[in-house]
């Protein structure tokens, strides 16, 4: 009855042993690095076991070399009222201690023996286990007033913790290769280095564990990875453990060392390693042939633009059995409309106004067109404007007659009825502006990168008029109601797309990310300058900034796992750079949290300009990557 009682209380387990060493200070680290998905749970240096307590995991495998420590797991899982019945019958004195302590355990029954584990446990020195060499316990008296070594409430909750778990005792190496698969979730905390008479390992046990036996242990770990596991190992701030594990993400931690008695000792410095497994691919990336409709899409220079990456993009998508793709960073929209052009029903998303604009024009928009002479009549004034851009641009990006013209475009635009028809006009707008501007951006006024090309020669009108054209020319219907979406991509709300393509803002402490800094103008325009707020005191006039989360590393890392947590049941495909953090293997081991495969393809890419302040250049090579994350059935099968 009281066991019942216990369960209904759905008590939190915990460790029901003192442990030099233990990992409770550490859960606060080590926690969000463990996968959502896994087989089983392993862990062979089991010790106190308080991340093995903090996950309960409903299948794991647990084990220590120290015989007496399995047999306590063991019996407190089979035989907890048994173990508490012997537990309430010592008493908090020296002289029982003494006289427990001077028990073979080996000799006693299973039960009390674990009850005596316990007992001695709570009640030693700081909580201690250390052997002589005939290995009897020989830790002294603690002198605690009051301690709790009958903690019914944490034993049972233990109990049923443990009942789960396979409890075996012996050579980490040997119960890694006898229970280990592909897919296991693997927790290693062996005996710190450096290796000396305080190493924990020599307080549990008789064994020793020397610095060649790290080394084995560290290539035990890359097979475990080669296996398909996912491996967290902890151990102390050592330059060997650096050495041994320099291939993996290495997290330094400051801890707390109880067990000292030396106060200023007490302090140290601990590492948690991050070994991601590695997986056979799933994926056959070869680049196909895309239809001749997208290369219709009106060529761009905006930052960042995916329209070289196209046919790698798609070598990944087309892998997978998909109907419906959300561009979440739509940019110059180049990559929805490809998914438009391949059949799919697209939704692009975008916090800027002018890549919501194209993709409005070019995504959504199935069917409707603006005739060139409805654009020309645009050109005409037929009633006066506010005279805005005359009035705060002048003499900064186009002469005056320009930013009349412009003025005057503002103005019709803004009474056209028709959605699609006005979302052509205010995009070949911008298109027309940023073709008249050398480099195409808005970080400096005047004229002074002019090249003579040809864009630059021709006049605002022609621009204008050209670019309603080719867009017009990209207007199609695929068969499908695609969606253009203005909005902050951590807040836009969308049901269960099967595929999401994220590529956001690049975070580099080299470079900026600032689309907004680069385009405020034709930002402008898209807007009409509404909701901003124009920095008066700066030369460009520019607007402040929309706030991202990509503009700091630890921003950037906690979008990603919010967007991967949000669309954690479409397959993800991700566009990052190899000069931008986080890292690859912090962008794998984000995503494996929520998708049970991640590959990672890496394409070689040139950018088009310079985006580095140290950049000699104005052309960098990096190399792009796509990140992959899918579960298993999301692969296509073909019939």
């Amino acid at each position: 009855m009281e066991q019942v009682l216990k369960k209904e209380k759905h008590i939190q387990a915990k460790p029901i042993m003192k442990w030099a060493g233990g990992k409770t200070q550490m859960l606060g680290d080590i926690m969000p690095k463990i996968p959502q998905k896994y087989g089983k749970y392993i862990e062979p240096f089991i010790g106190g076991g308080a991340l093995f307590f903090a996950l309960s995991p409903d299948k794991a495998i647990i084990a220590d070399s120290n015989p007496e420590l399995i047999n306590m797991y063991r019996q407190v899982a089979d035989n907890v009222e048994n173990v508490i019945a012997y537990l309430k019958k010592y008493k908090n004195t020296k002289e029982d201690f003494y006289e427990v302590r001077s028990l073979d355990w080996l000799k006693l029954k299973k039960e009390e023996a674990a009850a005596r584990t316990i007992y001695l446990n709570k009640t030693c020195f700081n909580g201690l286990y250390r052997v002589n060499k005939k290995g009897q316990f020989n830790v002294p008296f603690g002198k605690y007033k009051a301690p709790n070594f009958c903690d019914e409430e944490a034993l049972y909750a233990a109990s049923e913790v443990l009942k789960k778990a396979t409890i075996t005792c012996g050579d980490y190496l040997s119960v890694l290769k006898e229970y280990v698969e592909p897919g296991d979730f693997i927790f290693l905390d062996p005996p710190y280095l450096p290796i000396s008479e305080y190493s924990d390992f020599k307080r549990y046990t008789k064994e020793q564990f020397y610095e060649e036996d790290h080394v084995e242990l560290a290539k035990e770990v890359k097979r475990l990875q080669e296996l398909g596991c996912h491996v967290i190992l902890t151990n102390s701030n050592h330059p060997l453990v650096h050495e041994l594990y320099a291939d993996y993400k290495i997290e330094v931690i400051q801890t707390k060392r109880y067990i000292s008695c030396n106060g200023n000792k007490r302090k140290g410095e601990d590492i948690i390693v991050d070994i991601l497994p590695k997986q056979k691919s799933m994926l056959k990336i070869v680049p196909k042939p895309l239809p001749e409709q997208v290369m219709k899409y009106p060529a761009t220079r905006y930052m960042g633009s995916k329209s070289k990456l196209l046919p790698q993009i798609w070598a990944v998508a087309s892998q997978f059995n998909f109907d419906a793709v959300v561009d979440l960073f739509s940019g110059s929209g180049i990559v929805g409309y490809m998914f438009k052009a391949q059949g799919k029903t697209v939704i692009s998303n975008d916090y800027m106004a002018m890549s919501a604009t194209f993709t409005k024009a070019m995504v959504e928009n199935n069917r409707v067109i603006l005739p060139l002479e409805e654009a020309k009549k645009l050109l005409i004034e037929k009633k006066e404007s506010d005279h805005f851009v005359e009035n705060t641009f002048q003499g900064l990006y186009y002469k005056d007659e320009e930013n009349k013209l412009i003025d005057i475009l503002r103005t019709n635009i803004a009474g056209i009825r028709d959605q699609y028809k006005k979302a052509i006009a205010m995009t070949a707008l911008i298109r027309a502006c940023t073709k008249k501007r050398p480099r195409g951006i808005f970080t400096y006024t005047g004229d002074r990168y002019n090249d003579g090309r040809n864009d630059l020669l021709k006049s605002l009108e022609q621009q204008f008029l050209e670019a309603v054209e080719s867009i017009n020319n990209a207007i199609f219907d695929n068969g499908c109601e695609n969606k253009s979406k203005h909005g902050d991509a951590m807040e836009v709300k969308i049901k269960h797309p099967d595929l999401v393509y994220i590529d956001p803002p690049y975070y580099s402490p080299l470079s900026d990310n600032e689309y907004v800094r680069r385009y405020h103008f034709v930002e402008g325009l898209a807007r009409d300058w509404k909701g901003v707020e124009i920095q008066e005191n700066t030369v460009t006039k520019k607007f402040k900034s929309y706030p991202t989360p990509f503009s700091t590393r630890k921003g950037a890392a906690d979008a990603f796992d919010k967007l991967f947590k949000k669309f954690s049941d479409s397959i993800l495909i991700v566009s990052y750079s190899s000069n931008s953090q986080p890292t690859q293997d912090e962008m794998v081991a984000l995503m494996s949290k929520y998708k049970e495969h991640v590959e990672v393809v890496p394409i070689d890419y040139t950018y088009s300009f310079g985006n580095q302040k140290h950049a000699k250049t104005n052309r960098n090579k990096v190399q792009e990557y796509l990140f992959v994350g899918f579960n298993g059935e999301d692969v296509w099968k073909k019939k």
